[in-house]
């Protein structure tokens, strides 16, 4: 009696479709689906702009700083 079977669910979607109707369930389906597709896109966009920071940060670095490379001769003592 506690879990529901597949007849109650069937009847609980037929009744949101009366009262909602299919148009309006489609509608709100699209809206759902492009917010979903919106915020993919937003991440996606937000990662690629950190990741093209970070190599720019990286670049810049190495252009204040250059390594000089040198070799050494003799090892002294102090």
């Amino acid at each position: 009696m506690g879990a529901m079977s597949i007849w109650h669910w069937l009847i609980v979607l037929v009744i949101i479709l009366l009262v909602f109707g299919t148009k309006k369930l489609r509608n709100i389906g699209q809206d759902l689906g492009g917010a979903v597709k919106g915020f993919k896109d937003g991440v996606k966009e937000g990662t690629a702009e950190k990741t093209a920071d970070g190599q720019q940060q990286i670049a810049e670095e190495g252009k204040k700083g250059e390594t000089i490379d040198v070799e050494v001769k003799e090892k002294t003592r102090s």
